[in-house]
């Protein structure tokens, strides 16, 4: 499969086995040639027009490729040609651990960056604490939205990315949720950036390169 990567190809769709049937992904590959880890990436909320193409999982396919990380999108269940319907962050952590395993198949012996926008970065704090990977990228994490109170705690490396004029995810929530924590992340605040990063990719993109060449 990954011999694309080899031949030259900077990217290419895949069909990925999940629990409620095929997954649409999508590789980007390292930069180098010869990652030094493997990355899944978990898009925002399937009910808003969240899809692998969404434009802040988009940068951080290409920030993690650049850093020598082969880098997965997918669409979760029932977006796109996914199979399935959506399963409100349940099923999706399942549809992530499958991603994975894939993953993990194809480049064994390869250590594990999750990623996450919006929602996405719930689905992969959840899917964080039944594997623990080697590092965390969480994105705008919808803390009002969903049960964050009972996320375990994460061990590896974390880097939490916030808008300070985010409409939709409350920046006050971020930071006092992160103040309750007892291993807390790495936190970087985006002056005047807005949910969507609009106008901000740039910088969204420096914080995230700045984080991956130190692991």
């Amino acid at each position: 499969m990954f011999h694309r990567c080899l031949e030259g190809l900077s990217s290419f769709p895949v069909s990925i086995p999940g629990p409620s049937g095929m997954l649409e992904g999508k590789v980007d590959c390292a930069a180098s040639g010869e990652p030094r880890g493997n990355a899944v990436i978990c898009h925002p909320h399937p009910l808003y027009g969240g899809t692998m193409q969404n434009k802040v999982v988009h940068t951080l396919a290409k920030s993690l490729a650049a850093n020598n990380q082969t880098a997965v999108r997918f669409n979760f269940r029932g977006v796109g040609v996914s199979d399935g319907n959506y399963d409100e962050g349940i099923g999706e952590v399942d549809d992530t651990l499958a991603v994975v395993d894939w993953l993990c198949e194809q480049q064994a012996d390869l250590p594990v960056v999750l990623a996450g926008f919006s929602f996405g970065s719930y689905v992969a704090l959840r899917a964080a604490a039944k594997f623990q990977p080697a590092a965390l990228i969480t994105i705008a994490p919808p803390v009002r939205m969903f049960d964050f109170a009972s996320l375990q705690s994460i061990d590896c490396p974390w880097l939490l990315i916030q808008g300070d004029e985010d409409e939709v995810v409350d920046i006050n929530s971020v930071v006092n949720w992160v103040r309750t924590l007892k291993k807390p992340p790495q936190l970087e605040i985006i002056n005047g950036c807005s949910h969507f990063f609009h106008g901000k990719l740039i910088e969204l993109r420096s914080v995230c390169d700045d984080f991956l060449q130190k692991l």
